[in-house]
């Protein structure tokens, strides 16, 4: 960054498994996120927390501008695709869908994103992902075509 540069940017991810199966299960779910926080990391972005459920992933950090929000997700995708394949942490071959979800937050909303993400399973009890990420979208003032949402499972 140059100096004299300064920026203060929060942004919510959201993507999903790819296939007919909810494949981040409990036992694995933290060794994942655990990664996905060091690929983060690595690309000089601030890991504020990842965590998700069987079929998808949030991911909440403070953004790097230098690198950009869609190659932020591929790599973060393309990585943790490794990690989990090379590890045979799911039966077959594992990917996530194409596409992803992002949404931008004020430095006051931290603590509300923050705790909405770390509360996924509770939130999941009661909510589809379907009907969780519909909601994230019409909060947001996002106009989308369902055709071309993720693959929902339920």
């Amino acid at each position: 960054m140059k100096p004299g540069t300064f920026t203060q940017m929060y942004v919510q991810i959201v993507f999903a498994v790819r296939g007919k199966e909810n494949v981040l299960t409990k036992r694995i779910r933290p060794r994942v996120f655990e990664y996905i926080s060091g690929i983060i990391t690595n690309l000089n972005h601030k890991s504020i927390i990842v965590n998700g459920y069987s079929d998808h992933v949030h991911v909440f950090l403070g953004l790097n501008p230098t690198v950009s929000i869609s190659d932020t997700v591929h790599d973060i995708k393309r990585g943790s695709s490794l990690f989990i394949n090379e590890n045979k942490l799911v039966p077959g071959k594992f990917s996530w869908q194409d596409g992803y979800g992002g949404f931008s937050y004020s430095r006051s909303q931290i603590g509300n994103v923050f705790r909405y993400i770390e509360n996924q399973e509770e939130h999941h009890s009661g909510q589809s992902f379907r009907e969780e990420y519909i909601s994230i979208l019409e909060k947001n003032e996002i106009e989308y075509d369902a055709r071309f949402l993720f693959e929902f499972f339920d």
